[in-house]
């Protein structure tokens, strides 16, 4: 009756304003991000607008708060899951708002809608193994504060946060020096075996009762809260109105516990995602969801197709490029060096951060993976070409000279010639590098090899993680075996 009334009230308000509902170009885009809870409440959308008859796609682990709010607003998702307190913290922070109107008001002048509360408050706590935090007597987040000398490990995303350490640190006055940054999952792996002492929590992991970690009081109130809702875009009201309808069905129908429930299911008891969404859906909204399940050799042969497809573009776009910027290099001294420098400097950046500079530039999935690839690719084959056409003997360049042959055709029919071992080793090493490196595009919803490795780190499924790795592997030893 809910989402009957919404689309009522939806339908009625388009035809008000005169509007026509046409429907989007192409399929519903959904992204999510890379924990469990995020994926499973994508898939409960996904499975929703599927049983309306929208084509939908879920593309799951797309990252960080960042990357997702910046695709929404980009156009390249049209709706994901997220939570009040990191759009008033991370988000919207400048505009220090303290409602959920005000959040809603400042994002609808966006273009964004975002839904009410889905039912539950996950906010971040500080954990330790329950009992080293006994043994400490450390109940609170100010009882940290006698205990310098203690290891944290936090996510990343909480390590830059508005929110995260750097306040929390100061609000506290927290005197603990040795924290670093490091993945959500594998947080817990350090914090199980002792390499550190406290981790950021959400309040709905499945893994705080699986580690028996003790969740910190936050006695000063640091975190506000962070209710699950949907962000969309506000144009899915006028093309597809009835998907919006049952995704605002699912406003207050999830409390801590079942979201606690769910994701348990997915990381303890590893059904998938997909399964324990289709469950809830159904439980719900009595709607029959068919779970279609992909054999490890079917996601193999696609996983292969997109990998070798954002090796292969980035690879012949760097060839085209780079061995022409090598020959000028080589035969201008005031050009060269410069060349030289500049490919060399865009080796220097960290492959993870020169894919999310590409992000704003040419979006999410596959073009800013292979725009980063492309650059990355740059630097074997232009110091190659460099070396192979500077490293010719210098009769050899008079005798070409000497048979009268212009400028070009001593290019090409002597020195590339000549040069061309040299060439080619460039470009197996660019081959390798690119087949490793594409991995990441994993991360931002590209496909290929770094898929399942993602996703085998949000799950800790080694069996995942190394369908991923071994394909790659092999991969990268068959491109330099064909050179």
């Amino acid at each position: 009756m809910i989402a009957l009334a919404t689309l009522v009230s939806i339908g009625l308000g388009a035809q008000v304003l005169g509007v026509r509902a046409e429907p989007p170009e192409g399929p519903l885009e959904i992204g999510s991000k890379s924990f469990t809870e995020s994926v499973i409440l994508g898939e409960i959308a996904a499975h929703l607008a599927r049983s309306s008859g929208v084509e939908a796609v879920h593309e799951q682990g797309l990252g960080g708060t960042r990357v997702l709010f910046a695709a929404l607003e980009n156009g390249d998702i049209d709706l994901y899951p997220e939570y009040t307190g990191t759009i008033r913290a991370e988000i919207l922070a400048d505009l220090g708002l303290n409602t959920d109107d005000a959040l809603r008001a400042a994002l609808a002048s966006r273009g964004i809608r975002m839904s009410r509360s889905l039912g539950f408050n996950n906010t971040y706590v500080l954990g330790m193994k329950e009992g080293r935090a006994a043994e400490l007597g450390i109940r609170t987040i100010s009882d940290l504060r006698g205990h310098a000398d203690l290891v944290l490990g936090f996510s990343n995303e909480f390590m830059d946060r508005g929110d995260g350490w750097p306040s929390l640190r100061s609000r506290y006055a927290l005197p603990q020096t040795r924290v670093s940054g490091l993945d959500h999952r594998l947080a817990y792996r350090g914090i199980n075996s002792g390499s550190i002492d406290v981790m950021d929590l959400y309040s709905t992991d499945s893994q705080i009762r699986r580690y028996g970690l003790r969740t910190l009081a936050d006695d000063l109130g640091h975190f506000s809260d962070y209710h699950a809702v949907f962000l969309y875009r506000a144009e899915l009201e006028v093309q597809v109105p009835e998907v919006v309808a049952l995704i605002t069905g699912v406003e207050g129908r999830i409390d801590a516990d079942a979201m606690m429930a769910m994701n348990a299911r997915t990381d303890e008891d590893k059904v998938s995602s997909s399964r324990v969404a289709a469950d809830f859906v159904g439980e719900t909204f009595s709607i029959r969801v068919k779970v279609e399940r992909t054999s490890m050799w079917e996601a193999l042969g696609r996983n292969t197709v997109d990998h070798l497809y954002l090796v292969a573009v980035s690879l012949i776009a760097a060839i085209v490029v780079a061995v022409p910027l090598g020959v000028v290099a080589a035969g201008s001294r005031k050009y060269g060096q410069g060349i030289l420098g500049v490919t060399g400097m865009v080796q220097t950046i960290p492959s993870l951060a020169l894919l999310i500079f590409m992000i704003p530039l040419f979006g999410i999935r596959e073009r800013p993976a292979i725009a980063a690839l492309f650059l990355y690719s740059l630097l074997p084959i232009v110091r190659n070409t460099y070396a192979g056409l500077h490293d010719i003997p210098l009769h050899i360049r008079e005798s070409a000279e000497a048979l009268g042959l212009p400028r070009l055709a001593r290019l090409r029919l002597v020195e590339l010639p000549m040069a061309s071992r040299a060439i080619l080793a460039g470009i197996k090493t660019s081959a390798v590098i690119n087949v490793g490196t594409a991995t990441l595009g994993g991360f931002i919803g590209a496909g290929g090899y770094g898929q399942p490795i993602f996703t085998g780190l949000r799950l800790d499924d080694m069996g995942l993680i190394l369908q991923g790795a071994i394909p790659a592997a092999v991969l990268a030893l068959a491109a330099q075996g064909v050179f």
